[in-house]
């Protein structure tokens, strides 16, 4: 199958057609800053993804310019799981797959550089808040007019103990460059990790935010009503925006994934059957996968070639004679 039709059946699939019934996904592998561009103006419905958060995890997709080949440029075992980030004044972090520290610009044994696309590494909060305005930038633009971004963001605390504010900050930053700030849902998880800290409660929540890109856009309520606790005409009310959903772990990948029902409403609220859903950071294709079941396509970006890898298997895996799974690795294509 030729690169040229691999693009124009992206193309079909965000115009929103069904192909011999059945859904239809792509994944694009490489940086989400540059392959969103290949999409067209208005061609998904709505957006719901969670990208890495600030200085918090290495996803592994660093390149090492000098220093030593034998190097495997990791630190030493990292000594608490708390969301320390340690990276606001150039230091290591906390948190990978491996439980090791990392170097973040420059490795501390062998003095080999890091290159690396990966987004959440970025020097500072500032940093990190204008790469994020810069991709959903490009996100608006593939978006209908009445299309809407589901974001969800984590926080964490720097070294002087000070929580950091970043799902604020990059919702106001959005929210200045043109997005409709429309709701904060917070997410309340009954199964939150312990922590060792006894200076403040215990982290159990993270935020889910609804922007849209005009002041009317898609939103079908009665998809995610929740069951009314006072008689009503129907048995139902309007969903609340306190979604309380245990955190559940894909055995198929190295990293926290976003809880399928968390991502449920989202779909079901977002948009309609045979509609486009995107996700510019698919990891292990959870938002796919719900995407396909609730009858949507889908279409996302992946820096991390395993990962990408990963997701392509478990879709296909989720419904083999009704998923279709399309994945393109980053490089020039001819569209003539």
């Amino acid at each position: 199958m030729g690169w040229k039709h691999l693009i124009r059946t992206a193309l079909v699939l965000a115009g929103n057609e069904r192909i011999e019934g059945k859904m239809k996904s792509l994944i694009l592998v490489g940086d989400a800053r540059k392959r969103l561009t290949e999409l067209k103006d208005g061609s998904v419905r709505t957006c719901v993804t969670s990208p890495p958060y600030f200085g918090l995890r290495d996803y592994g997709t660093a390149d090492w310019k000098g220093g030593s080949a034998d190097c495997n440029h990791a630190g030493k075992p990292m000594a608490t799981k708390a969301n320390i980030n340690k990276n606001i004044s150039g230091g290591r972090d906390v948190k990978n797959a491996e439980a090791l520290e990392f170097f973040k610009k420059t490795c501390g044994k062998c003095g080999a550089e890091r290159v690396d696309l990966q987004m959440g590494l970025e020097e500072t909060p500032e940093e990190y808040v204008q790469a994020m305005v810069e991709l959903f930038r490009e996100v608006r633009r593939v978006l209908t007019d009445d299309g809407t971004l589901w974001l969800n963001l984590g926080d964490s605390y720097n070294k002087d103990k000070q929580l950091i504010g970043i799902p604020w900050r990059v919702a106001f930053a959005l929210q200045a460059d043109g997005w409709i700030l429309r709701q904060d849902i917070i997410w309340a998880k009954p199964n939150a990790m312990p922590e060792s800290v006894t200076d403040r409660c215990t982290k159990s929540h993270e935020y889910v935010f609804l922007l849209s890109k005009s002041a009317k856009y898609f939103f079908d309520h009665e998809a995610i009503k929740d069951p009314a606790i006072y008689a009503t005409e129907d048995g139902k009310r309007n969903k609340r925006d306190v979604w309380t959903i245990s955190s559940k772990p894909f055995k198929g990948a190295h990293f926290a994934v976003m809880p399928e029902a968390l991502v449920e409403p989202c779909v079901l609220a977002g948009s309609a059957e045979s509609d486009t859903v995107l996700d510019p950071f698919t990891g292990s294709g959870t938002v796919a996968v719900v995407a396909n079941r609730l009858d949507r396509h889908y279409v996302g970006t992946e820096l991390n070639a395993e990962y990408a890898e990963i997701a392509y298997n478990r879709i296909t895996g989720d419904a083999p004679l009704m998923n279709e799974v399309l994945l393109t690795h980053d490089r020039q294509i001819d569209l003539n």
